[in-house]
């Protein structure tokens, strides 16, 4: 069984990622940044969500020496001319705070009509092996809903219980995992990462 790194903190990414290898029958460990002493907090300083997944799965992949997998998220809101964008995690501060996020969206977009309250999610996945930088696997996939008034849901973490989709009639926060993996932007995202993980891994 190969042993490759997923550099977050966040569980609920973490349990999203097992649970679609599992299910797509690859046959890896998931290691995360807590399985490591000390390991480097990375400054997303990058402008798209591409450049914050590499600058995360470099870094790790050099500190551990495993294959690492990293991405980046974002909601994108059309009244908010694509805010908070790469700044999701940090909309309301440095601490990564989902209650404040929320609420800080909800004051942004307080007056917006429900129909002019349409978003998308964005997440970007890179794959890199230590020392091959150049051959880093790029995938991305999006999601696209509405932001509601009020959060609705229990589960899902982030804005998931503000993000409404319609096809669905419930927010993220109201679905199963496989429900969630089945359509959420993260979900095709990884969908295309195991598509193409095996390919790209036989070349080292």
């Amino acid at each position: 069984m190969k042993e490759i790194l997923f550099a977050t903190t966040n569980q609920g990414k973490v349990r999203e990622l097992q649970e679609a290898f599992k299910q797509a029958k690859i046959d890896v460990q998931i290691k995360t940044n807590a399985d490591l002493k000390h390991p480097p907090v990375v400054e997303e300083y990058g402008t798209t969500f591409e450049q914050n997944a590499k600058l995360k799965a470099h870094a790790l992949a050099e500190f551990s020496s495993m294959i690492t997998i990293a991405d980046d998220s974002g909601l994108m809101v059309d009244a908010l001319d694509g805010a908070p964008g790469v700044r999701s995690a940090r909309f309301a501060g440095e601490e990564h705070n989902d209650q404040k996020n929320n609420a800080k969206l909800l004051v942004e977009l307080g007056g917006v009509p429900s129909e002019k309250r349409t978003a998308k999610f964005n997440t970007t996945i890179v794959a890199s092996y230590p020392g091959e930088f150049e051959h880093d696997l790029v995938v991305s996939g999006q999601c696209a809903g509405r932001v509601l008034v009020a959060p609705e849901g229990e589960d899902g973490f982030g804005y998931d219980p503000l993000f409404y989709v319609p096809d669905k009639g419930k927010t993220f926060a109201q679905m199963t995992v496989a429900e969630k993996n089945g359509l959420s932007h993260r979900g095709r995202a990884i969908q295309k990462l195991l598509e193409e993980f095996p390919t790209w891994l036989a070349q080292f």
